[in-house]
């Protein structure tokens, strides 16, 4: 199973928040600036993902892969605070790229994340948290904010 994380990490963030970005920051010609403040949000946002990604694994006994969902209901750690931290991790690395390379594109490829990421949320993923883990889920929709507020 461990293998299967490391894979759903690699297909997923790590190719939205890190090969994407880092391939548009470097091509895109403008130089890098703002470090020490491009820093904060990356490294904030890696250690997020990196703990939901360690929540989904060993509360939910799977992974962040579609096809690999985690089999229990995942309602601690960051989950206690959102139901959706790991996409906040994912957003806020991208901040962290944005205000690294000050891109245009970067900050529209992150504006489009945004938007994607709150319409997966919608229309599959809590459908599917319905389904799947029934009053459970409900209980925990009830109590624990979509996003953070």
């Amino acid at each position: 199973m461990l293998i299967r994380a490391i894979a759903a990490f690699v297909a997923l963030p790590g190719i939205v928040a890190f090969a994407l970005p880092l391939t548009i920051g470097i091509c895109s010609g403008f130089p890098v600036r703002h470090v020490a403040l491009g820093a904060v949000p990356l490294c904030l946002g890696i250690i997020l993902l990196l703990w939901c990604v360690r929540e989904f694994y060993v509360a939910g006994r799977g992974t962040s892969a579609p096809w690999d969902p985690p089999q229990h209901l995942v309602t601690t750690g960051p989950y206690r605070l959102s139901r959706n931290p790991m996409y906040i991790a994912v957003v806020t690395i991208l901040v962290g790229w944005c205000v690294l390379w000050s891109s245009p594109t970067l900050i529209i490829y992150t504006s489009l994340f945004l938007f994607g990421f709150h319409l997966r949320v919608r229309l599959f993923e809590e459908p599917w948290g319905a389904r799947r883990f029934g009053a459970q889920w409900q209980k925990y929709r009830a109590r624990v904010p979509r996003w953070v507020i």
